[in-house]
């Protein structure tokens, strides 16, 4: 991580939350971003009342990106590369990557829009979307497969999202996110480390964003940055460098909670938010290539990767 910087967070709110702000630049096709879940998972519980979190989409894949010429051998190279990545996160992976996504803007428009129904709807549509890349190895690159992917989603008016997602505040948010990601501030270009993230901001074709995912952490003692893979260690002082006046712990909670308010748990899930590595015995278990996925009975129940296992 970056030292601590003098800089103030850029907002806050009248409730005084904002006193502590933790902005996360993520994407729902980002194997990166989908294990490091079980971390950001544990942060928000442990920073729930005490700090705004805001997420900003950065846009992984976009719709002006040029085709691969071979997209069958994109896909093989893409393939080992998420099985690569997983070896440090432990992450769960799809057994077949049937194509790389073409664009991330639609999955993106879909969590942004989400946001609109509360925190719990945004975080199953996240989470879902991400399971289509990751669990499915069918990447929900268009509305259509979007909308399909979320279709049942318990808690979430997905009729409505799918009209929202195509409304001209949510395009302007989206495309706010994609220029904020790629304008990182100065300790994302100055962050040095050790591998497999060992800097800040990653070059594109028309300049750099911030490597995904990272977390900007904000507050009365400064700024730090923390870009790419990193511990649960290094987020926690990151935290108490902020904001050294509180108490960050967060209490480990049981399978069956964590599954009710989560839905869908890895095993990095089980163990980092409970301590343990059983799951409950009413979790509907889906195995992929990287472990087990477990399912609240109600997610399995409308769950496309049990739907296509069913076919």
């Amino acid at each position: 991580m970056t030292p601590a910087s003098p800089d103030r967070p850029r907002s806050t709110e009248a409730d005084g939350r904002g006193a502590v702000e933790i902005v996360e630049y993520t994407d729902p096709a980002c194997p990166w971003a989908w294990g490091s879940e079980p971390a950001f998972r544990h942060l928000r519980a442990l920073t729930a009342g005490r700090a705004r979190w805001r997420r900003v989409f950065g846009i992984l894949f976009d719709d002006g990106d040029d085709p691969a010429p071979d997209p069958a051998a994109e896909t093989a190279w893409y393939s080992r590369y998420i099985a690569d990545i997983a070896r440090h996160t432990r992450a769960p992976y799809a057994h077949r990557l049937r194509w790389v996504a073409a664009t991330s803007r639609p999955a993106s428009l879909a969590a942004k829009a989400a946001e609109r129904q509360g925190a719990t709807a945004a975080e199953r549509v996240l989470r879902r979307l991400r399971e289509t890349t990751f669990v499915l190895g069918t990447p929900a690159d268009t509305a259509e497969r979007v909308l399909d992917a979320l279709a049942g989603l318990d808690g979430v008016d997905v009729g409505r999202l799918g009209t929202e997602m195509g409304e001209p505040s949510v395009v302007a948010a989206v495309r706010r996110d994609h220029a904020e990601a790629r304008d990182p501030i100065p300790e994302a270009h100055a962050f040095r480390a050790p591998g497999p993230h060992g800097t800040g901001v990653k070059e594109t074709d028309d300049g750099v964003r911030y490597a995904l995912p990272t977390l900007v952490f904000s507050g009365p003692g400064g700024r730090v940055t923390a870009p790419g893979w990193r511990s649960m260690a290094e987020y926690t002082a990151a935290l108490r460098t902020v904001a050294p006046g509180h108490l960050w712990q967060a209490a480990l909670i049981g399978p069956e909670e964590a599954l009710a308010e989560h839905r869908s748990l890895t095993g990095p899930d089980l163990s980092l938010l409970t301590g343990r590595t059983t799951p409950p015995p009413a979790a509907a278990q889906v195995e992929t290539a990287g472990g087990p996925l477990w399912l609240h009975p109600d997610e399995a129940a409308t769950h496309p990767v049990l739907a296509v296992r069913q076919d």
